[in-house]
């Protein structure tokens, strides 16, 4: 079971299950655990192609036990997301923890991988389970209908699940408006249904100034 303990700190209670986690998060453990490493981005051969292909890989760890193990990283703050057979797609930098049975991958997203500075695939998440992905600063969630389409800054943007399609388009941003941009900036479109994270704040991106 997955749980905060503040903000910033995640607790995961295993009882012989396992999770896998961002390697080198683990802060502290109660009981019994093992730790092995394992190398992120997809499963088996196919996984290991496609790591080498989009380079959306993250140094992992498989985390085994009966007791509590408590994660966190860079004092980010958490948040927790309930997959129910649905699929996650999140940057690889921002996502903490999985339940073990949860499927990863990685999948094309088009111009939009690279606007945000973390290449052409993003990481995919899939399955019923639990996730923790991360942020700098507190996330929103925001929701996406099909009235009303959702414009976010790509190095703002960490996550999204749902039936939703996203599209790269010229626009303008604050850094424009106040004359500190240079060159022409970009915006992800989600249209459909579905739920969008953003971070408070912007990591530095490619497409943000172009």
């Amino acid at each position: 079971m997955f749980r905060l303990e503040g903000s910033k700190t995640l607790a995961v209670d295993l009882a012989g299950d396992a999770v896998k986690a961002k390697n080198g998060s683990m802060v502290a453990y109660e009981g019994q655990m093992s730790f092995k490493k394992m190398t992120g981005g997809g499963e088996g051969l196919r996984g290991m192609v496609t790591r080498r292909l989009t380079g959306e890989s993250m140094a992992v760890m498989q985390v085994t036990g009966q007791g509590t193990c408590y994660f966190a990283d860079r004092a980010s703050e958490i948040n927790l997301v309930s997959l129910h057979g649905d699929k996650l797609y999140v940057e690889a930098s921002n996502l903490l923890c999985t339940d073990a049975g949860l499927r990863t991958g990685t999948t094309f997203t088009g111009l939009r991988g690279g606007a945000s500075g973390n290449g052409l695939f993003t990481t995919t998440v899939e399955g019923t389970g639990q996730a923790a992905i991360m942020s700098d600063g507190t996330a929103v969630v925001l929701r996406v209908s099909a009235q009303y389409p959702l414009f976010v800054d790509p190095g703002a943007y960490i996550a999204h699940q749902g039936s939703l399609q996203q599209h790269l388009q010229s626009g303008v941003n604050f850094r424009t408006l106040i004359g500190e941009g240079s060159g022409e900036s970009f915006q992800i479109r989600f249209e459909g249904e579905g739920l969008v994270y953003v971070q408070p704040s912007e990591r530095n991106t490619i497409g943000g100034n172009v």
